[in-house]
């Protein structure tokens, strides 16, 4: 698939209706658990994957449009790439200019990946605010 540099608003609103029906679904589930070590130990789990799964519903977004100045899609695709190849402890890119500081989940270098709802909310509004900004 070519670079995507523009996503309808219809497919956007999609992905936000599937990625808060995971939510909900997940928080069926820890009511239903009603708290404990069993859903304490799952939650990063699911949520360090609901973090994948953001960042795969826009992979083919424009580099050039997406900038490397340390932007929420920019501290997605650190994270999923550190997820997936650096055995979840925070890794970095040279290309993108990551200021844990200024970051959504201020995760620094070195840093155990391990997503709550709370990030994930937070992280999962500004990715897609600047989806929005910079590809609709």
């Amino acid at each position: 698939m070519l670079s995507m540099t523009k996503y309808p608003k219809q497919y956007i609103d999609a992905c936000r209706a599937r990625a808060a029906a995971q939510v909900a679904s997940y928080r069926k589930l820890a009511k239903a658990a009603k708290g404990g070590a069993a859903l304490a130990a799952f939650e990063p789990v699911f949520y360090n994957n609901m973090v994948l799964i953001l960042d795969a519903y826009f992979v083919h977004r424009a580099r050039t449009l997406e900038g490397k100045d340390g932007n929420p899609l920019n501290e997605v695709r650190v994270i999923c790439n550190s997820i997936m190849q650096n055995n979840g402890l925070m890794g970095s890119e040279k290309s993108i200019k990551m200021n844990s500081t200024q970051s959504v989940l201020k995760y620094q270098v070195g840093d155990e990946i391990r997503v709550t709802e709370a990030d994930y909310a937070a992280l999962s509004k500004a990715f897609f605010a600047e989806i929005e900004t910079k590809f609709s």
